[in-house]
C-alpha cells in the first residue's frame, strides 16, 4: 500500500495550487506520485455527442477510452453508493505516494490549507489527522507546525522530511 498524504481545507483555500506546485518537488526526489480528488458535486470528463458519452448514455456500466497519450476508465455509479477511498485505491497502479485532495475525515496524515482571509474557521480542531497547516498568514493557538502556503517547496520538504517514509 502506498503512503497517503491528504490536503484538506475549505473550497478556494488553494489545495489544488499547493498540490500542483508540490508534485514537481516530489518527482524530482524520484518518487512516483498519483493523486485522488474528491468532488463534492457532480462532474463529467466527457462531452455530449462524443462516442464515449453516447456509450455511457446508452447504459454502459464502464467506458474505457484510450488515446496515444493516456487512457481513462469512467464508471457510472447509477444508483450505487460512492465507493470508499480504499476501494478506489485498488484501481490505481502502484506508486510511492498518493496525494489525496478531499476525504478530510479519513484516517491518514493531512496538511490543512487555511487562508484566514476566506473567513472560514480552521478544520484542525475537528479533524485529528491534520498534522500541519499551510497558511498565508500567522495562526494563533495552532498546535501543529504552520507552514508557509506561499512557499510550496518548503511544504513539500516538510512532507519529505517529516511524513514520508522511504521504503
Amino acid at each position: 500500500m502506498p503512503q497517503i498524504l491528504g490536503l484538506a481545507g475549505w473550497s478556494g483555500s488553494g489545495k489544488t495550487t499547493l498540490l500542483t506546485a508540490m508534485l514537481p518537488v516530489f518527482i524530482a526526489q524520484g518518487l512516483r506520485v498519483s493523486t485522488v480528488k474528491h468532488a463534492h458535486h457532480g462532474f463529467d470528463l466527457d462531452r455530449p455527442g462524443k462516442d464515449t458519452f453516447r456509450h455511457r448514455e446508452a447504459g454502459a456500466s464502464e467506458t474505457l477510452v484510450l488515446g496515444g497519450a493516456r487512457w481513462a476508465l469512467m464508471h457510472e455509479l447509477r444508483d450505487e453508493e460512492e465507493p470508499s477511498l480504499e476501494e478506489l485505491l485498488q484501481h490505481m497502479s502502484p506508486v510511492d505516494l498518493i496525494v489525496v485532495e478531499g476525504f478530510k475525515t479519513h484516517p491518514f496524515p493531512k496538511i490543512e490549507v487555511h487562508r484566514p482571509s476566506l473567513g472560514k474557521p480552521p478544520i484542525w480542531p475537528e479533524h485529528p489527522h491534520v498534522v500541519a497547516v499551510a497558511s498565508d498568514a500567522p495562526l494563533r493557538d495552532c498546535p501543529h507546525p504552520v507552514l508557509n502556503l506561499n512557499a510550496p517547496a518548503e511544504v513539500a520538504d516538510f512532507v519529505l522530511s517529516e511524513l514520508y517514509v522511504r521504503a
